[in-house]
């Protein structure tokens, strides 16, 4: 598939549908969504998706570096049409950067660095997620009821696909971990089979002894238990 090419709305619907969140994670599923929204948003010159996961809100994707630098404006100034539509969920369209008003220092930067209108669109991705769909036009008024209905339309499907992907991800995280946690513990129980058979001494002390070395060394206790898994002889 080409990005070239303007996509019919159709289309692009079900390519959101077709995301098969095992090929990917949620940054492709973001990339992947920002493409599809340039290519299925008339007058979209660059489109960029913010998100906010338990810390301040960045771009998580986008289509271009004009995309980025407005993105960034927002998020240093504390302020911003993508920052509205991700705490609010609402929509917040600027028709002529020219006239704004709600955000006259963003539209002025906007101005010098081509794009004339925009559109920020919320995106509820998770309880503990947030997000924005933020497309640029270079010309003024181009987003008109129909245009905003369609990213509204389209934000509505991105937000199912980034709601999957984001508790995919959490599995995905959180699986790892417990196999690390599972790999740690195993490691350690190891050491403390090491040091019982050495000293002699019970299940507690040999904990006990692994947990001072730890301490006094500064290093985690299961890089300890590991080299002194590493050093024991080989029976």
């Amino acid at each position: 598939m080409t990005d070239q090419y303007p996509l019919d709305p159709a289309e692009a619907f079900a390519e959101i549908s077709r995301i098969k969140l095992s090929d990917t994670n949620l940054d492709g599923v973001l990339e992947h969504l920002a493409r599809l929204a340039k290519r299925t948003i008339p007058g979209a010159a660059e489109v960029s998706v913010t998100l906010s996961r338990g810390k301040g809100a960045y771009t998580a994707a986008y289509t271009g570096e004009l995309a980025l630098a407005l993105d960034e404006r927002q998020y240093e100034q504390g302020h911003g049409p993508c920052l509205d539509a991700l705490a609010s969920g609402d929509v917040m369209s600027i028709d002529d950067m020219g006239t704004e008003e709600r955000w006259p220092d963003f539209a002025a930067r906007a101005i010098e660095a081509g794009p004339h209108s925009s559109l920020s669109v919320g995106l509820p991705v998770h309880e503990s997620a947030a997000g924005a769909l933020n497309v640029y036009a270079i010309k003024a008024h181009s987003f008109d009821d129909d245009g905003i209905a369609l990213a509204q339309t389209f934000a509505g499907y991105a937000a199912v696909a980034l709601a999957n992907a984001h508790l995919y991800d959490t599995q995905a995280s959180l699986a790892n971990q417990m196999q690390a946690a599972m790999a740690s513990r195993a490691v350690i129980e190891q050491a403390k089979g090491i040091l019982m058979g050495q000293r002699r001494c019970s299940s507690a002390e040999a904990f006990a002894i692994l947990a001072k070395l730890s301490q006094d060394t500064n290093r985690k206790l299961r890089d300890v238990a590991q080299a002194l898994v590493d050093s024991a002889p080989v029976s």
